[in-house]
C-alpha cells in the first residue's frame, strides 16, 4: 500500500503553504518537513521524500510507514531524522553514513533487526542516538566510539549481546545521558566510571557484574542498576568520598547479588525521590537512616534483611507513593505513616504486631495496591469486603477483641421467644439496610472523584484512537492512533516510560468524575500516574500555533522554571493537536475557592469562629481549617507576597521575562503546607496572541483598561500588574471581581468601587469585617494603597512586580503564635 497523505495537503496551494512544510527564506526549497502522527501508513514511494535536496530537518514519528525509498538516503544535509514509532521493519543499511551532517537520529519504536551497521562511524557530528524498541542484534559496534559529540544514547529494549567496545567509557566526553536496558549486555561497573558528564544512567536487565563502584564515581542524578548480577559487599560505596550523593534523584539497585549492610551515606542524598533496594542479599540490619530524606517518593525495601522496629521517622515522609517493605523480619507496631499521597503499600510477611492504624485503614479504600498479610496485626475493621481479606490480610492475622456485655448472659424468660427474635431480627435488618444507603450515599457525596472506575493499564494496551471527550463547556479531541505509542514526558522521572494510555487510565479516560476545573486554557482533570504520582492534567484545548517541535521545546523550558511560588510543571504529552500540560497536584486547591467558595472538602455550612492557626520556625501554616484562614490578614498577606514574588520572577527572573496573561484568583494554588502557587505561567506564548482575545473576553473584573482599547498592541507586563492588583483588593476586602454587590453604573466592578473608596479617603470601608482587628487597620490600608497604584489606568502607572514585592515586604505582619494568644 501506498503512503496515505493527509487531506490538509492541497495540490492547488504552494507547497510552502502546507502544514508542516517549512521552506527557506526565498520559498524555493523544502528545509523541513514535520509529519507526525497524520496516520501515514505503508511504504514512501521513490522519487518523494528523496528528492528534497534541500532538507535539513524531517519528522515522520508516530505514524504506519512500513518502509523507506531507495532515494532516501541521498539527503545528505539532513541534521534533525525522527522516524520514531513507525512500523519499518528490515536492517538498517550501512548508507545511514550517508547523513554526515547529522546531529539527530530517532528509530525508536520500530521493527529493526539484525546489527547496528558500523558506519555510524561517519556520524561524527551526532548528538543524539534513539534506537530504542526495535530488533536490533549482536554487539554494540565499535563504530559509535568515532561518534564523540553524543549527548544523549538510548539503545534500550533490543537484542543487543556481548560486552561494550573497548575505549567505551573515554570516547563521549559529552554523553549525559545513557540507557542499555533490556538487553543482554554483559561488562562491569567501571566500564563507565570515564564518563565524567553523565547524569542518567539506565543498564537494567543486563548481564553486568562485579563491583558497582565504578559507576558510583559519577555525579550522578539517576542510576537504575536493577536485573544484573552486581556482587560485592555494599560497604564499598561507604568509602567512596568522591560521590556527591546531594545530585542523586533516582536510585535503582533491585534484583542484583549485592551484600554487607545498607549504606549509611543514603541520607546524605536529600533529593532522593527513588529508592529502589530490593531483593539482594544484604546483611540482617536495623532499619536505616531515611526519615530526613523529606522529598522521597518510592521505597521498595522487600527482601533486604531488615530486622528490628520500624522508626517513628518514617511518618516524615510525607510524599510517599509507593512503600514496600514486604519478606523482611520487622517486628512491633506499625507506625504513624503520612497517608496523603499513599497508593501503594506491602508489609506483608513480617512480624509486625498491634493494631493496624485506624487512619491508614481509613485511606486503605482508595489505594491502588495493600498488603499486610503473614505478620501478626489485629485488624479492627470489618467493611472490607472477602475478596480484599483473602489477599491481602491472611495468615496470622488476629481478629479484634469484642468486649463481652455480662446482661447478654442472664437467664430471661423463654416467654414469645421465637416471636421476639424474629421480630428484632427484621428490625435489625431494616436498620443495617437503611444504614448502608445512607453511608453509600454520604462516601458517594465526599468522594465523588474517586468514585469512577480507575481502569488498569494493562487494559489501555491494545485500545486505538482517535478518541474524544465531553465536558461541560466543550469537546476536545485527542487525534491519537495508538495509546500507548504516543510518549509522555516526565522530566524528573525519564525513566519512566508513560505514554498516553497511562493519562486514560490516570484520569478514567478523563471521565467528568476527574475534572477538577475548566480554566481559559481548557479542562483540568485530576489524576494518578502509575507509581502513584499525583498530578493535575491540564488540556490546552485552544489551537496552538506552534509545532509539535515548537510546543514541545517550550514546554520543556517551562519546565526548568522553578520557585517556591509556581506551580511546577511536571511533564507534558502531544497528543495530536492536543497540548497536554502536566502538573503537580496542588491538593488545598485555589484562592478563588478559598475566598469565595465553601471550605474546601465541606459540604455544609458550619461555625469555624474558633479556628486557630500556627506557624512553624518556617513560617509553614498548619493544623488549620481552610475557612479560619480567610479570616486572618497574616495569611491573606502572606499569599500575596507570595503571589507577587512569583510573578517578579517571571517578569525579572527569567530571560526573556514571562508574562503570565491571565493572573486572577483562580490561577493561585496553595500547596500542602498552604504555601501560594501560580499556576498555568507560560501557557499564553505556545498559542501565540490569538490567546490574549480570548483571555480579556473570559476574564471580566481582571481585564485591564488597555485591552479594552481597538489599537492596543500586544500584552506587557504591567499588564500582569493589573491582574495581581485585582487579585490584592480580592484578598483585602473578601469579594468578588464584578457582581450584583455593586449596583452603582459607575463603579460596577470591584476595582472601580475600590478606587472611588480610596479617592474619597473612606478607604477603610472596603476592608473584610472578616480580617478587622486581625493585625492594625493601618497596614491593610497601606495595602489597599497598593491595589491602588496597580489598577492604575495608565500602565506606566502602575508599579513593577519588584517594586510591589519590597511594598508588601514593608508591611508585612509580625508573626504570632495564633490569633487566640491576641485574644
Amino acid at each position: 500500500m501506498g503512503l496515505v497523505s493527509s487531506q490538509d495537503y492541497n495540490d492547488s496551494s504552494p507547497f510552502c503553504s502546507w502544514p508542516g512544510v517549512f521552506c527557506d527564506s526565498k520559498q524555493e526549497n523544502v528545509v523541513g518537513l514535520v509529519a507526525s502522527g497524520l496516520g501515514l501508513s505503508g511504504l514512501i514511494p521513490d522519487i518523494t521524500i528523496g528528492k528534497l535536496e534541500k532538507l535539513r530537518y524531517l519528522n515522520l514519528s508516530n505514524n504506519k510507514i512500513t518502509g523507506l525509498p531507495s532515494d532516501f538516503y541521498s539527503l545528505g544535509l539532513v541534521k534533525s531524522l525522527d522516524l520514531s514509532f513507525n512500523q519499518i521493519s528490515g536492517v538498517l543499511p550501512s548508507n545511514i553514513g550517508n547523513f554526515g551532517q547529522l546531529e539527530m537520529l530517532d528509530l525508536s519504536g520500530n521493527n529493526f533487526s539484525g546489527v547496528i551497521p558500523d558506519s555510524v562511524s561517519s556520524l561524527s557530528s551526532l548528538q543524539v542516538l534513539k534506537l530504542s524498541q526495535n530488533g536490533f542484534q549482536s554487539n554494540v559496534p565499535s563504530g559509535i566510539l568515532n561518534c564523540q559529540s553524543l549527548v544523549t544514547v538510548d539503545l534500550s529494549l533490543n537484542k543487543l549481546s556481548g560486552s561494550l567496545p573497548d575505549g567505551f567509557g573515554s570516547a563521549f566526553p559529552k554523553l549525559e545521558s545513557l540507557n542499555l536496558a533490556g538487553n543482554k549486555i554483559v561488562g562491569r561497573g567501571s566500564d563507565f566510571a570515564e564518563l565524567k558528564s553523565l547524569t542518567n544512567l539506565n543498564i537494567s536487565g543486563n548481564g553486568f557484574l562485579g563491583s558497582v563502584m565504578g559507576v558510583f564515581g559519577i555525579p550522578l542524578e539517576v542510576v537504575d542498576l536493577s536485573q544484573n548480577q552486581f556482587q560485592g559487599h555494599i560497604s564499598q560505596v561507604h568509602s567512596n568520598s568522591s560521590f556527591n550523593w546531594s545530585t542523586l534523584v533516582y536510585l535503582d539497585l533491585s534484583e542484583n547479588e549485592l551484600s554487607g549492610e545498607i549504606f549509611h551515606s543514603v541520607n546524605q542524598a536529600q533529593n532522593l525521590k527513588y529508592l529502589n533496594l530490593a531483593n539482594n542479599r544484604f546483611s540482617s540490619q536495623s532499619f536505616p537512616e531515611i526519615g530526613s530524606i523529606l522529598g522521597l517518593e518510592f521505597l521498595n525495601m522487600s527482601k533486604t534483611g531488615l530486622t528490628g522496629q520500624l522508626p517513628s521517622d518514617i511518618s516524615q515522609l510525607s510524599n510517599l507513593n509507593i512503600f514496600d517493605l514486604s519478606h523482611n523480619n520487622l517486628s512491633g507496631e506499625i507506625p504513624l505513616l503520612s497517608i496523603k499521597y499513599l497508593q501503594v503499600l506491602d508489609v506483608s510477611n513480617n512480624n509486625l504486631t498491634g493494631e493496624i492504624p485506624s487512619s491508614l485503614l481509613e485511606k486503605l479504600p482508595w489505594m491502588e495496591r495493600f498488603n499486610f498479610s503473614y505478620n501478626n496485626l489485629t485488624l479492627c475493621a470489618s467493611e472490607f469486603p472477602p475478596a480484599t481479606l483473602q489477599t491481602a490480610f491472611i495468615g496470622s492475622m488476629n481478629s479484634c477483641p469484642i468486649a463481652a456485655n455480662p446482661s447478654f448472659f442472664k437467664r430471661k424468660e423463654a416467654k414469645h421467644t421465637g416471636l421476639k427474635l424474629a421480630l428484632t431480627l427484621a428490625i435489625s435488618m431494616v436498620c443495617l439496610l437503611v444504614a448502608l444507603l445512607l453511608l453509600a450515599f454520604g462516601c458517594r457525596r465526599k468522594s465523588r472523584t474517586w468514585a469512577v472506575k480507575q481502569v488498569s493499564y494493562k487494559e489501555e494496551q491494545n485500545i486505538s484512537g482517535p478518541f474524544s471527550f465531553q465536558t461541560d463547556s466543550t469537546t476536545w479531541i485527542a487525534d491519537v492512533k495508538h495509546a500507548t505509542s504516543v510518549p509522555v514526558v516526565i522530566f524528573e522521572k525519564p525513566l519512566l516510560n508513560f505514554t498516553f494510555a497511562d493519562l486514560l487510565s490516570a484520569t478514567s479516560h478523563f471521565d467528568r468524575g476527574t475534572l477538577l476545573a475548566e480554566g481559559r486554557f481548557g479542562p483540568v482533570y485530576r489524576g494518578f500516574l502509575p507509581g502513584g504520582i499525583h498530578v493535575a492534567v491540564k488540556v490546552l484545548v485552544h489551537g496552538s500555533t506552534m509545532t509539535d517541535g515548537e510546543a514541545a521545546r517550550e514546554l520543556e523550558y517551562l519546565g526548568r522554571i522553578k520557585h517556591p511560588n509556581l506551580v511546577p510543571l511536571t511533564g507534558y504529552c502531544l497528543a495530536g493537536d492536543q497540548r497536554i500540560a502536566i502538573y503537580d497536584y496542588m491538593e488545598n486547591g485555589n484562592l478563588q475557592n478559598l475566598l469565595h467558595d465553601l471550605p474546601l472538602g465541606v459540604q455544609t455550612t458550619e461555625d469555624w469562629s474558633n479556628d486557630t492557626w500556627e506557624e512553624d520556625d518556617n513560617n509553614a501554616i498548619q493544623n488549620v481549617s481552610s475557612e479560619g484562614l480567610s479570616t486572618a490578614w497574616r495569611f491573606r498577606h502572606k499569599i500575596a507576597l507570595g503571589t507577587a514574588r512569583a510573578l517578579a520572577f517571571l517578569h525579572h527572573g527569567c530571560s526573556p521575562p514571562i508574562i503570565h496573561r491571565d493572573v486572577k484568583t483562580s490561577s493561585v494554588y496553595l500547596d500542602h503546607i498552604l504555601e501560594p502557587r501560580l499556576s498555568d505561567f507560560g501557557l499564553a506564548k505556545i498559542f501565540g496572541n490569538g490567546i490574549e482575545d480570548e483571555i480579556a473576553r473570559g476574564s471580566p473584573g481582571y481585564v485591564p483598561p488597555e485591552f479594552l482599547l481597538p489599537e492596543t498592541g500586544s500584552t506587557t507586563p504591567k499588564s500582569d500588574v493589573y491582574g495581581f492588583g485585582v487579585v490584592l483588593l480580592e484578598l483585602i476586602t473578601g469579594k468578588k471581581p464584578v457582581g450584583d454587590e455593586y449596583p452603582d453604573a459607575k463603579e460596577s466592578t470591584l476595582v472601580n468601587w475600590v478606587r472611588g473608596l480610596v479617592r474619597r479617603n473612606q478607604g477603610s470601608r472596603a476592608i473584610d469585617p472578616k480580617i478587622r482587628g486581625t493585625e492594625p487597620d493601618n497596614q491593610i490600608e497601606e495595602a489597599l494603597k497598593i491595589g491602588y497604584l496597580c489598577t492604575a489606568d495608565l500602565p506606566s502607572k502602575r508599579p513593577s512586580m519588584q517594586q510591589i514585592v519590597g511594598l508588601l515586604k514593608d508591611i508585612e505582619p509580625v508573626v504570632h503564635q495564633s490569633l487566640n494568644e491576641k485574644n
